[in-house]
C-alpha cells in the first residue's frame, strides 16, 4: 500500500486525537439518546438535563473497574521490561531486517501475548514495536513503522479469546450479576470450546501472513526516533533501610509467595469449578508477583512501575468519558435498544451473528468489554434462551464483535501510541484492514459451530 494512495490520505486526514473522539462520541450518545429513548413523564421537557445527569453518574460508576484495568496494563507493562521479556525482544528484533519480517513476526508474537493477558499483548506489541525502529535505525534499515505499529496493535483484537477475555471470565464467576438467570459459565464452555480454540488458530496463521502481505506490498521509508541515550553506571551507595529496597533475597521471597498463592488458587478450587477463578483481580495479583520476582528488587520493580505507570494516563483521564457514555447507554435504555433491535430480526441462526455487530457497535462507545458485557449481557443471554442458542456461544460472539472493532477504536491504543510515538492516524489505516479480515474468521467460525 502506497503512501500517497486515497485510503491512506483519506483517513490520515480525517482522524482526530483520542480523546476528541472521546468527546464527539460523548455528544452523539447524548443526541441518540435525546431523539430514539422515551422521556420520563416527569420529565418531558427537561430530557436534556436529565440525560446529562445519567452521563454525570456514568462518570464516577466504573472507578474499580478503571483500576483494575489501570493496573492490569501498569503491570503488564511492568513484565514487559523485566530482563526476561526485554531479552526475547531483543533477540527477535534481529529478524526484523525488512517490512515484511517485521510485520509477520510482531503481530504473530502480539497474537500469542494477547491470549495470555490483553495488557501484557499491547505492551509487549508496542515495545517490540519500538525496538524493531530503533534497531532499522541503527543499522539503516527502512521500514514502514506505521504498520509495524499496527502489528503491536494487533493482539486487542484476538484478546477477548483468551485468558483476561473480560466476558467469558465474568460468568464464570460465582457471584455475576447474571448468575440467577444462566448460572456459571466455566471457561472450558467458552475460551476452551473448539469453536474458540478453531478461531484463535485461525488467527494466529491467518493474521501474520495478511501484514506480511502488506509489508511486501507497502512503501518503506527511514526511521527517524529520538534514541534514548544510555547513562553512565555508577555504585550507589545503600544505607540502611535501602538495603531492603535492594535486596534480591526478600524481592524474590515476596515475589515467591504471591506467586505460590496465586498458583495454589488452582488446587484449592473445587472440582467442576474449572477455572472460574481467573478473574481480573487474580491476574493483577499474579502479574504483580511475577513482576517483583522476574526484577529482582523492590527498587527495579519501583523503577520499571514508574516508567509504566504513564501509559495508563490515557485510560485513566478517558475512561470516566467512556463511563459516562456507558451511563448515558444504560440509563436512558439506548444500550438496550441497540441490543434489542438486533434481537427482534434474529433468529437461533442468525442471533450469534447479529450479536457480534451489535457488539462492535456498542464498543465504538463503551470499549470495555466488562462494561459491555454489564449494557448488552442481560439482552443477549435471554435472547439466546428464548431462541434456543446457546449461552457459551452468545457470550463469545459479544466477545468477538468487542474486540473486532478495537482496530477502529483507537482509545485502547493510547499506550502503544505512546511508547512508539506513532499517531492514531497512522496506524488506523492498516487496523482497518486487518478488521475486515478478522470480520471474515468470526463470521465463518460462528456459522460453522
Amino acid at each position: 500500500m502506497r503512501e500517497e494512495s486515497l485510503y491512506l490520505k483519506f483517513v490520515k486526514n480525517m482522524l482526530p486525537s483520542p480523546f476528541s473522539i472521546a468527546v464527539l462520541l460523548t455528544l452523539l450518545t447524548a443526541l441518540l439518546a435525546l431523539m430514539f429513548t422515551d422521556r420520563p413523564e416527569n420529565a418531558v421537557y427537561s430530557y436534556p438535563i436529565v440525560i446529562l445527569d445519567y452521563w454525570q453518574t456514568g462518570f464516577w460508576e466504573l472507578l474499580e473497574f478503571t483500576m483494575q484495568m489501570a493496573l492490569i496494563l501498569i503491570l503488564g507493562h511492568v513484565l514487559a521490561l523485566t530482563p526476561l521479556f526485554n531479552k526475547l525482544i531483543n533477540r527477535l528484533t534481529l529478524y526484523c531486517d525488512s517490512t515484511a519480517k517485521a510485520a509477520f513476526l510482531v503481530s504473530f508474537i502480539t497474537i500469542l501475548m494477547s491470549f495470555i493477558n490483553w495488557g501484557l499483548c499491547l505492551v509487549f506489541g508496542a515495545i517490540f514495536a519500538r525496538k524493531v525502529a530503533e534497531n532499522a535505525q541503527q543499522n539503516g534499515w527502512k521500514l514502514n513503522y506505521p504498520l509495524i505499529g499496527a502489528a503491536g496493535y494487533v493482539g486487542m483484537m484476538c484478546w477477548h479469546g483468551g485468558f483476561s477475555g473480560s466476558a467469558p471470565l465474568t460468568v464464570s464467576g460465582t457471584d455475576h450479576f447474571l448468575v440467577n438467570q444462566i448460572g456459571t459459565i466455566g471457561i472450558e464452555e467458552t475460551l476452551f470450546s473448539t469453536m474458540n480454540l478453531t478461531t484463535s488458530g485461525l488467527l494466529i496463521l491467518i493474521v501474520p501472513m495478511v501484514f506480511y502481505f502488506l509489508g511486501k506490498r507497502s512503501a518503506s521509508s527511514e526511521i527517524n526516533l529520538p534514541l534514548v541515550k544510555k547513562t553512565e553506571k555508577y555504585q550507589e551507595v545503600i544505607k540502611g533501610g535501602e538495603r531492603i529496597d535492594h535486596s534480591k533475597i526478600i524481592a524474590m521471597a515476596f515475589g515467591v509467595v504471591i506467586c505460590f498463592m496465586a498458583v495454589r488458587q488452582i488446587y484449592i478450587t473445587p472440582k467442576g469449578a474449572g477455572l472460574s477463578f481467573i478473574g481480573l483481580n487474580y491476574i493483577n495479583f499474579f502479574l504483580f508477583g511475577l513482576g517483583v520476582l522476574l526484577h529482582g528488587s523492590f527498587h527495579k520493580f519501583l523503577l520499571a512501575i514508574q516508567s509504566a505507570i504513564g501509559g495508563a494516563a490515557g485510560i485513566l483521564i478517558q475512561f470516566p468519558l467512556y463511563a459516562g457514555i456507558m451511563g448515558i447507554m444504560n440509563y436512558s435504555g439506548l444500550g438496550a435498544l441497540v441490543s434489542e433491535g438486533f434481537v427482534e430480526i434474529s433468529n437461533a441462526t442468525t442471533l450469534p451473528i447479529f450479536t457480534l455487530f451489535s457488539a462492535g457497535l456498542v464498543n465504538i462507545f463503551v470499549p470495555s468489554g466488562g462494561g459491555q458485557w454489564a449494557v448488552q449481557g442481560p439482552i443477549i443471554t435471554d435472547a439466546a434462551q428464548t431462541l434456543g442458542v446457546s449461552v457459551p456461544k452468545a457470550v463469545m460472539a459479544l466477545s468477538y464483535g468487542d474486540q473486532l472493532t478495537n482496530m477502529l477504536q483507537p482509545f485502547w491504543a493510547l499506550p502503544l501510541l505512546g511508547i512508539t510515538k506513532l499517531k492514531a492516524k497512522d496506524i488506523l489505516p492498516y487496523s482497518m484492514i486487518i478488521m475486515s479480515v478478522g470480520l471474515l474468521i468470526f463470521l465463518t467460525m460462528l456459522l460453522v459451530f
